[in-house]
């Protein structure tokens, strides 16, 4: 006799409530486990311990040491006109800011009273020329007659006497002429140089006069020579001994910039070295020349100058990041064969374009030059970076000359 099996009796709803809350929890402990272990995979770099930096290999080449200095533009020679005589403006020849040559005609003054006494001065040379050509006739009659002792010599000796009268007074009164000419020269006022005019204060008919620049109307118009033009400025009297050396040797070019964009800047050379340094400042006066046809430079002009005495040969390079600062003096990261960091104290002598000068370490080397605030001497580091690459190619490439294939990580 066979006997039927019983059925299970179905899971009552407080049981089926309890299997899912079970599977719940343990579905949402999975979760959690999974993204724990996943932010600690992020979060732990690849390779612990490791900076990433990127760094550069230290140079050796000649590098042309440029001072920077701040110029005044000022003119080559700059005159101020005034007249020589007291008359009136008779006729202005010129125009403000016109540029002139050198004779060139500024102001005509009234030249009537010079005129006249030039006249007069050379009417009386005619009447003394009349009166020694006279005398001169009136001395040979007398000679005959005084070979022949018909005179006497006293009256001999009146004749020779009236002749050399004649002839002083006809000297003296020469000289009469020359200086009414120089006179009536002084009422045609010439330009003494080459330039530009500046303001014009008289016009005709006003009264001149000489006097000094605190007379009124003393000036009639300042002349200042454009081209060519000095730029002045001044270096630490530290560097007076190089600037001496280049400028015995020869020339020593001079460059100048505006302060305006898109401007090239101007060629020109040193020309004047100071003969004594400022005490109060410790600099020392310079002055360069520079040919100025198109007029950019002007006289009070501010301009940047640079200039290079001297030429550091073989001199060691790294970039200007590369140098650190620490509480004595300058180091350098210097990354050995096993990447291993030392810090290695260098002498700055010079930082310009980037690049710094340094004492105290050997070409070749290679330095950290980012990611130097992570480092402390002895950290391991991973370089990166364009020089690392060049590096690594100049070290890989065959004897050949061929560089190998560096795709593909090792």
């Amino acid at each position: 006799m066979e006997v039927a099996p019983q059925s299970k009796s179905p899971a009552s709803p407080k049981q089926r409530k309890r299997i899912a809350l079970a599977a719940i929890l343990f579905i949402a402990l999975a979760a959690g486990i999974w993204v724990w272990r996943a932010q600690s995979t992020a979060a732990k770099p690849k390779g612990a311990g490791i900076v990433q930096v990127v760094s550069a290999v230290v140079t050796q080449a000649d590098v042309s040491a440029r001072l920077t200095a701040n110029g005044t533009v000022s003119a080559l020679q700059a005159v101020d006109v005034r007249p020589q005589t007291s008359a009136t403006i008779k006729a202005v020849h010129i125009k403000e800011g016109q540029f002139v040559r050198k004779g060139d005609r500024l102001f005509s003054l009234d030249s009537r009273t010079e005129d006249a006494n030039l006249s007069k001065a050379e009417a009386q040379v005619v009447k003394d020329r009349a009166d020694l050509l006279n005398n001169e006739r009136n001395l040979e009659r007398l000679r005959g007659l005084f070979k022949q002792e018909y005179i006497s010599h006293a009256e001999f000796d009146t004749a020779q006497n009236l002749v050399d009268v004649s002839r002083g007074q006809l000297a003296v009164d020469l000289a009469s002429v020359e200086a009414s000419r120089v006179a009536r020269s002084f009422d045609e006022i010439t330009a003494p140089i080459a330039g530009r005019t500046g303001a014009i204060a008289v016009y005709p008919g006003s009264l001149v006069q000489p006097g000094t620049s605190t007379a009124i109307g003393a000036v009639l118009v300042s002349i200042t020579q454009i081209d060519p033009i000095n730029i002045s400025f001044t270096l630490p009297e530290r560097e007076l001994t190089d600037l001496q050396q280049a400028f015995a040797k020869g020339e020593v070019p001079v460059s100048a910039k505006l302060d305006l964009s898109g401007q090239p800047a101007l060629k020109g050379r040193l020309v004047f070295v100071d003969n004594a340094v400022d005490t109060a400042s410790g600099t020392i006066r310079l002055k360069a020349e520079f040919p100025n046809p198109d007029n950019r430079l002007w006289p009070g002009m501010f301009v940047t100058v640079t200039l290079a005495p001297r030429t550091l040969t073989g001199a060691v390079t790294v970039p200007v990041q590369a140098v650190q600062t620490g509480p004595e003096k300058k180091f350098l990261y210097v990354i050995g064969e096993d990447h291993k960091i030392t810090a290695l104290p260098v002498n700055v002598r010079l930082i310009q374009d980037g690049i710094a000068v340094v004492e105290g370490i050997a070409p070749g080397a290679r330095v950290v030059v980012e990611g130097a605030q992570n480092l402390r001497p002895g950290s391991v580091v991973d370089e990166s970076g364009s020089n690392k690459q060049k590096t690594e190619d100049g070290k890989n490439t065959g004897k050949d000359g061929a560089k190998p294939n560096n795709t593909g990580k090792q």
